[in-house]
């Protein structure tokens, strides 16, 4: 069975036993603080767990994509090394909220792996959840019994709370889980030692297939559990291993998920896949690195030097480094991968076939990036482990990091090769050194949720109003270093949460007579949370909560102003822009896009233009709340890649010809209130992505002021001449041309100098001494006049002490003849700056000084005299 009926039937078979077949979750997450990338399959559905989302579906199933490359889920270091281990990886999965439980997911499991896709039964164990006195937990004798009817009790075994207890996180949802393994060695191995000693041990052969999670506690800050009010389903299958165990093979990368890619690349590299340890890593690192690269800048995520945008830069480097140490690839070559994988899996991930031109060309020119400096890296690192020692101090560590790209762990991988470690510790201090930058904000630790009123979800009703009255539903506090902060949850709100790139409401919750300041509005999961720097004396009274009026009404211009501007972007330019990311606040926008070449100063003028004359035409917004996702589409709205939409979306309209998007986001009623948007600034942020920063209604007008202000002072300066432009132009060529005039009397007087020098010749010791304290027109001309010098005065000794423009400035130039014999201008001109309070240095023949006392030169000539003897 191929891998494309393997996942058909996985979905298919949950289908016919009432599930809903939902899409994948964006790989790159977003509203969740606690993770960078979706490393489970279960995550888009942690609100259903939290009890923050309500349920609409209570048997779901699908196929999500899943990246484990950072945090405790990081297998980046194992992958191409092993045969097992993967970056991206698809994980099939089935849930139950609140519907069946243990009984039906045990003998389903069974039915599917047998059945359906006839792996032999002999070959399974299952694990259950042996129980910890230290939790007061029993073990999971429920599931036990229901595996006894499939498989015999010796292949029913019991596992520790590490494998057998699952926990999202520190707080939070968990239960005991029950792993199925499958033995796929050989029967001859299988007869000298039985598959229950290897299970959980590494073994390539004898893997985890299915993990069946049963949810039914939940974890306080505390540490202590409790019952939660419903048991939910959680399973998780990882596909790769899955297709190797119904294909037969000894490994994840001899399937056709991976053999199509890995036979590109084996060909590419004119070798043969299988026949040569270090080649065959190199293409399983290609191999598998492709898809997470691929997935994540399909996602929205592009290559950075920041949180997950470096994590995919690091993942592509590593690939391109492989590809170039074992393969000879010295030119880009992964982008060109990319067709063989939306061949694989463009039908049932569309957005790769969608974004495949976007995709090859940010890969290409991070690929040709990195290659620039990959090579002189490689060359340092050679010379490196070349010597005799067996570490690579923290310093080299981060000149490699700094000067040539090379992440820490792609040099530790590199000195392992050669039988090396890497100063770790000595790296992160240099890192800390060089950190001038603001330091990411410390952790926050959250105490438990302390419910105030029944009910699981806050409703939204910033929309139509700016202020409700309403009821506290939960509350808690945070610790951030030495403060303290509160995040409140309310019944029904109007602020807005941080999401989409519009940021969150500010304003305040009015207790009575009490009033608490709201900080800040974001989304945790599904969960709309006030942030404060207080509680208020009471709590389960009525709150009337009132957003900033101002700041939101300005927000919500420069939201509306990004649609209106995204639409002309693809007028001027193409279809092929799309949005790649914003930033909307009350006091500017910005709008990142897709477009591989700089934006011409004619194509801003005229996209301002279209999106001005938008707005003066005072469009009104057409707003649809809950509509299907696919009539949406048929309406020609926009959905941004890398976000995730429920079945029933809202449609943003600004004339039915002009812009419909998806969006979540507060927005103008008419465009008019938008009044003008001014571009401020277009530039490039990544390969393949421009930025445009603009700014509406009194920010712009503002602007315009501030420049109207700036031509009339102009004018007052040039006694209000009938052309500005001109007589502007005017004074810009009389002033060049009187620089030029300036430029011609320094060189004069620098000549003057110069022979003045040649006059002051003296012999010493061989040597050819020329010392000068005076006026010199410029630094130029004196550096100029010394290299002359050194051309034509032969065993040249030249110091100069010179004032320019009122300030100290030290000079000394050597004969090469006298550098090898040992002086050097750099020591000379150092010991020469203390009498200036100055510093300075150069190259062993030529060195210069600066300083702030100018009543010290003729004691720092005094002193280079003494050195230079």
């Amino acid at each position: 069975m191929d891998s494309k009926s393997i996942r058909n039937t996985f979905l298919e078979f949950f289908k016919d036993k009432s599930h809903k077949i939902v899409p994948s979750a964006p790989i790159v997450v977003q509203n969740d603080p606690t993770l960078m990338f979706t490393n489970a399959g279960m995550n888009q559905f942690k609100d259903y767990f939290l009890g923050t989302k309500s349920i609409e579906n209570k048997r779901i199933t699908d196929t999500q994509k899943c990246l484990r490359v950072s945090g405790k889920h990081n297998d980046l270091e194992e992958v191409g090394i092993d045969t097992y281990h993967h970056t991206m990886f698809e994980m099939l999965g089935n849930w139950s909220f609140g519907d069946y439980f243990k009984k039906e997911a045990i003998a389903w499991a069974w039915e599917l792996l047998t059945e359906k896709f006839g792996l032999p039964k002999d070959r399974f164990y299952a694990t259950i959840f042996e129980g910890d006195e230290e939790e007061n937990l029993e073990p999971d004798i429920e599931a036990k019994d229901f595996w006894r009817d499939h498989l015999p009790e010796d292949r029913i075994l019991n596992g520790s709370k590490k494998d057998n207890f699952w926990e999202m996180g520190e707080t939070g949802p968990c239960g005991p889980c029950s792993e199925l393994h499958i033995d796929l060695r050989p029967q001859t191995e299988v007869d000298k030692l039985p598959g229950e000693e290897l299970v959980n041990k590494d073994h390539p052969q004898v893997v985890e297939v299915w993990n069946l999670v049963f949810i039914q506690f939940n974890r306080l800050a505390n540490g202590s559990l409790e019952n939660l009010p419903n048991q939910h389903v959680d399973t998780g299958m990882g596909f790769e291993r899955l297709a190797m165990a119904i294909q037969q093979k000894e490994s994840n990368y001899d399937t056709d998920v991976f053999q199509p890619l890995i036979q590109w690349v084996a060909a590419k590299g004119g070798v043969e896949y299988g026949t040569n340890e270090k080649t065959d890593i190199a293409i399983r690192v290609i191999s598998d690195h492709i898809r997470a690269i691929a997935f994540t800048i399909a996602d929205g995520q592009l290559p950075s030097n920041n949180k997950a945008g470096y994590v995919i830069r690091r993942i592509l480097r590593r690939a391109v480094r492989y590809g170039y140490t074992f393969l000879n690839f010295k030119e880009p070559f992964l982008y060109e991968l990319l067709d063989v994988l939306v061949d694989q899996l463009g039908e049932v991930f569309p957005e790769l076939k969608q974004q495949q031109d976007f995709i090859g060309k940010v890969i290409k020119e991070e690929e040709i990036s990195f290659l620039r400096t990959l090579d002189n890296g490689l060359k340092k690192l050679d010379a490196i482990t070349g010597e005799n020692s067996k570490e690579i101090d923290g310093s080299t560590a981060f000149e490699l990091y700094d000067t040539y790209g090379f992440p820490l762990d792609l040099t530790a991988l590199i000195a392992r090769e050669n039988e090396m470690t890497v100063d770790e510790k000595g790296f992160q201090d240099e890192m800390e050194i060089q950190k001038n930058r603001s330091k990411s904000a410390a952790k926050l630790s959250a105490g438990d949720w302390m419910l105030v009123n029944d009910g699981d979800t806050s409703t939204f009703v910033g929309y139509q109003h700016f202020e409700s009255r309403t009821n506290v539903l939960r509350y808690r506090e945070m610790k951030q270093k030495e403060k303290t902060l509160f995040q409140i949850v309310l019944e029904e709100t109007p602020f807005y949460a941080e999401s989409g790139g519009q940021v969150g409401d500010t304003g305040y919750l009015q207790f009575g007579e009490e009033r608490v300041e709201v900080l800040d509005t974001k989304k945790e999961n599904d969960l709309i949370v006030h942030f404060t720097k207080k509680l208020p004396g009471k709590l389960d009274g009525e709150v009337h909560a009132i957003v900033n009026h101002t700041k939101r009404v300005l927000t919500q211009n420069n939201h509306s102003a990004t649609h209106l501007l995204h639409a002309a972007l693809r007028r001027v330019l193409g279809d092929h822009v799309q949005q790649k990311g914003s930033l909307v606040n009350d006091k500017a926008l910005r709008f990142d896009f897709s477009h591989f070449s700089k934006v011409t100063d004619e194509e801003l003028a005229e996209i301002e233009q279209i999106t001005n004359e938008k707005i003066r035409e005072n469009i009104e917004l057409d707003e649809k709340l809950n509509v299907p996702i696919a009539e949406a589409k048929e309406l020609g709205a926009m959905a941004l890649f890398g976000e995730k939409y429920g079945d029933f979306v809202r449609v943003i309209t600004f004339d039915q010809d002009y812009s419909v998007e998806l969006c979540g986001g507060t927005h103008v009623k008419r465009t008019g209130n938008i009044g003008l948007l001014k571009i401020i600034s277009e530039s490039s942020i990544a390969a393949g992505v421009r930025r445009i920063e603009a700014i509406t209604s009194v920010e712009a007008e503002r602007y315009n002021k501030k420049k109207s202000d700036l031509v009339y002072e102009l004018e007052e300066l040039l006694k209000h001449p009938k052309d500005l432009r001109k007589a502007v132009e005017t004074l810009v060529a009389e002033n060049q041309s009187a620089q030029k005039r300036l430029e011609q009397l320094n060189q004069q007087q620098a000549s003057q100098l110069k022979r003045i020098m040649l006059d002051s010749v003296t012999k010493s010791n061989g040597k050819s001494m020329i010392f000068y304290s005076g006026e010199f027109p410029s630094a130029d001309s004196l550096k100029q006049v010394a290299f002359d010098l050194k051309r034509e005065v032969e065993n040249l000794v030249l110091l100069v002490a010179a004032k320019i423009d009122g300030k100290p400035m030290l000079t000394v130039m050597l004969d090469d003849g006298l550098v090898n014999n040992g002086m050097n201008a750099n020591e000379i001109v150092r010991k020469m700056a203390t009498s200036i309070k100055g510093g300075g240095g150069g190259q062993p023949f030529y060195a210069t000084a600066g300083g702030k006392d100018v009543n010290g030169l003729e004691e720092a000539l005094k002193i280079g005299k003494e050195l230079v003897g």
